[in-house]
């Protein structure tokens, strides 16, 4: 298990407007292993376990499936933010973790308000010239992740090229990504970034795994994505041009990083982390119980379906 774990918290996601790039000093190493056993510990109390239906927001429902927790917004900003992230609150609604042997993995669930997406573009993109978009929005957020004690994040390119079901109104892509630096045959992180489309916005359920998990790990992420559900009314056919209203961007920026660049959600996965992973393993010994705890025990039966 704890092999498990050290995969999944060596890896983060940058979100948000990047913050001030400078501060007095980076954390220690100590001071972030500690709140990142106090996060998890945190985590562990208002977890709920499925099999279960969690509500996300007003917008829709997640089948959760057995052996599956999901963390709310709140213990799941205090995670992200232990792990290295800048965590956009307005966006961020949970995280959903898995307690089997094999699940080093971890996903990100947001929902961004910015209208219906017009998904027409989808035709016409190339991934080479998404891909350089994406390069670009790396090299600015490596300010941030420098500024914070970070190492600077690589990206070489696709896992999978953008790929959209415009029946389900679904899309899914995926990056290559290392430490700048880092050897070639390292083990690299892998974020893979699926969405989906509703009449208001969208739901991105961004799965974190390696190089040497992804393999089987994006089977939960297409698992989750399809027991996402919109409420009536919330849905993507539910769009009525008369009355409501239409994002200033396509389908095309939730890869190129236009959307990303204009609302300051650098949404990108960092490279897998050694020296970081040995510390939080020490952490997570620290933490004793709880986190083994959060992983291990049955699902809540009092427990509020999802974040307010």
């Amino acid at each position: 298990m704890h092999k498990v774990i050290s995969a999944v918290v060596a890896l983060f996601v940058v979100f948000g407007a990047p913050a001030a790039f400078a501060q007095a000093s980076p954390p220690s190493e100590a001071s972030r292993k500690a709140e990142l056993a106090a996060a998890w510990k945190a985590a562990s109390t208002v977890a709920v376990g499925g099999p279960k239906d969690v509500s996300l927001i007003d917008q829709a429902a997640l089948k959760l499936p057995s052996g599956r927790f999901f963390v709310p917004k709140a213990e799941a900003a205090r995670i992200l933010r232990a792990l290295g992230n800048v965590v956009n609150d307005a966006s961020l609604v949970g995280l959903v973790v898995g307690n089997g042997a094999n699940d080093g993995w971890i996903v990100v669930i947001r929902y961004i308000k910015e209208g219906y997406i017009k998904d027409d573009d989808a035709k016409n993109w190339n991934a080479d010239d998404l891909l350089k978009n994406l390069k670009d929005g790396v090299e600015e957020s490596n300010k941030d992740r420098i500024a914070r004690g970070f190492p600077e994040m690589q990206v070489i390119g696709w896992v999978q090229a953008p790929s959209y079901d415009a029946a389900t109104h679904r899309l899914v892509w995926s990056l290559l990504a290392k430490d700048k630096g880092e050897p070639d045959n390292a083990t690299k992180s892998i974020n893979y970034n699926t969405y989906a489309l509703g009449r208001d916005g969208y739901f991105s359920l961004n799965l974190l795994s390696t190089s040497e998990g992804i393999a089987g790990d994006k089977s939960v992420a297409h698992e989750l994505l399809g027991n996402l559900a919109y409420n009536t009314g919330k849905r993507y056919e539910d769009f009525s041009a008369s009355t409501d209203r239409i994002a200033e961007y396509g389908l095309m920026a939730l890869v190129g990083g236009a959307a990303a660049k204009k609302l300051g959600l650098f949404a990108l996965v960092s490279a897998f982390v050694l020296k970081f992973a040995k510390v939080i393993l020490v952490g997570l010994a620290v933490a004793g119980a709880g986190v083994m705890n959060f992983f291990r025990r049955k699902p809540r039966s009092d427990a509020a379906d999802g974040p307010a």
